[in-house]
């Protein structure tokens, strides 16, 4: 099958199941294993599964040869191997850690969109993309009710914790000796 062919398949495919952010890079110079790399994002394991289990049937259904799936068990980061054509389909947190458009992205691959005919032109990895909001997790704690006994913890200094010994409970042993105390009674009496 054409390459051109083959990402346009891929490409349609991706978009059928809404994925996010598709760019596609052409690794003729960079390397000998294959010709294109697709990179798409999915908003969870189950949408990343589906784009991969999809990509897949619409290359066999268009006569290309499926060579692998791999990660599809996790689906975290799905990869779909076609041979001349690499499809790595991520949720996006996995996407901004490793990076791939600074390792691929040299020659972007401009693309028509399937259904509205516009022209997709795939940004460069230096292109600046929107960022996430990290909200720091420190600053949202819970409020206690103020009772007598939680002011008196507040006045005291805070006390050095010790981690607990890796030991069973107390309780079922407090629990078993009243039944013996109880039954010794029982017996006495």
């Amino acid at each position: 099958m054409d390459i051109r062919k083959l990402q346009r398949v891929v490409v349609d495919a991706l978009e059928d199941v809404k994925a996010q952010n598709i760019k596609v890079f052409n690794t003729i110079g960079l390397s000998d294993m294959f010709d294109r790399v697709v990179l798409a994002s999915g908003t969870s394991n189950r949408q990343t599964r589906a784009l991969a289990y999809r990509v897949a049937q619409q290359v066999k259904e268009a006569g290309g040869h499926v060579v692998s799936v791999e990660g599809a068990d996790a689906g975290e980061w799905v990869l779909v191997d076609l041979g001349d054509l690499v499809v790595h389909v991520m949720q996006p947190a996995i996407r901004d850690y490793y990076g791939l458009e600074e390792i691929w992205g040299g020659k972007p691959v401009k693309l028509k969109l399937g259904d509205s005919g516009a022209k997709r032109i795939v940004a460069h990895a230096s292109d600046d993309l929107p960022q996430p909001v990290k909200t720091p997790r420190a600053t949202t704690t819970k409020v206690a009710r103020k009772t007598p006994a939680t002011r008196k913890r507040a006045a005291a200094p805070a006390k050095e914790s010790r981690p607990r010994k890796a030991t069973q409970s107390s309780r079922p042993r407090k629990a078993a000796a009243k039944k013996t105390a109880a039954r010794k009674r029982a017996r006495s009496a």
